[in-house]
């Protein structure tokens, strides 16, 4: 491996970890297929935070203000 290998390793391996924990954690709470969210943050960079916004929070907020 050369140098501009493993320095994009360094930078992407915390974002996605930390991105995937995350999802997972808030994924949990709302009671939205938290594995999946997990994993899903793993692979990738920046969709899943994006399609988790416009599927999970956003109905949560709505039906939270409903129940209001």
């Amino acid at each position: 491996m050369d140098s501009e290998t493993m320095l994009i390793f360094l930078f992407a391996l915390p974002v996605l970890l930390t991105q995937s924990i995350l999802l997972f954690i808030d994924a949990k709470k709302k009671g939205a297929y938290a594995w999946a969210w997990g994993i899903w943050g793993l692979l990738q960079f920046p969709c899943p935070p994006i399609f988790y916004y416009f599927f999970v929070i956003r109905p949560f907020r709505k039906r939270k203000r409903e129940a209001e």
